[in-house]
């Protein structure tokens, strides 16, 4: 029997599962875009090279509403996300909510592929001659960093891991759980919270310090 869940909001995770999608797909369609404008020496401004800028543009406006979704529930305290659920708390101060972004996996994945992705906006409108070459690296490897965010399985084969998946949809069995109740937000009254270690100054700046080095570090490579 299927249970008609009281109070929780699917809506902003599906949405934020479509943005990583959309993501995804429109960084495959710039790499493909750029590297045939690069391997064909297409003409600066060609229909290969717009197509390739637009893609691109979408993906960075994609992470970017991805990002700011997930901060949304994490600051809603939307305890029905696992991700929010594990890492935040209502008691946390605001610095260690703002951390919360980057305390996993998938939070780390996001701003690594956050980061890349502003760069290579700018890389867009600033790299010229070298636009062609450079952004179909940039977009491959975007490729790979948001292929971590899908989250989907294959029988043991899994790609990646959402960062909006649900806390009872991490269960085999809720058999036994608060989740066999349809009202079990009544009975999630705060999160784990970040581990005691992690909350220090350090952890709000140092994680993106090092994502945003490893963005700028694919530019020269």
């Amino acid at each position: 029997m299927t249970i008609q869940y009281i109070g929780e909001h699917i809506l902003p995770g599906l949405i934020g599962k479509g943005f990583i999608w959309t993501g995804f797909v429109s960084a495959i369609l710039a790499t493909v875009f750029y590297y045939l404008n690069a391997t064909k020496e297409k003409t600066p401004g060609s229909i290969f090279q717009k197509a390739a800028k637009g893609f691109f543009l979408f993906h960075a406006f994609s992470l970017i509403s991805v990002a700011v979704i997930f901060y949304w529930l994490i600051f809603s305290h939307y305890f029905e996300y696992s991700y929010v659920w594990e890492y935040s708390s209502k008691t946390l101060p605001v610095k260690y909510i703002i951390s919360c972004f980057w305390a996993g996996q998938e939070g780390s994945f996001l701003v690594w592929a956050l980061f890349q992705a502003i760069l290579g906006v700018i890389l867009v409108f600033i790299a010229k001659e070298w636009e062609n070459h450079v952004m179909t690296i940039v977009s491959l490897s975007q490729v790979f960093v948001t292929s971590m965010m899908l989250g989907i399985h294959f029988g043991a084969f899994r790609i990646g891991s959402s960062p909006f998946i649900l806390l009872r949809d991490t269960m085999k069995s809720i058999e036994g759980t608060i989740f066999t109740q349809p009202d079990y937000l009544s009975s999630l009254k705060d999160g784990n919270g970040l581990n005691p270690l992690l909350e220090n100054i350090w952890m709000t700046i140092h994680p993106p310090i090092l994502f945003l080095g490893y963005a700028l570090a694919l530019v020269p490579f």
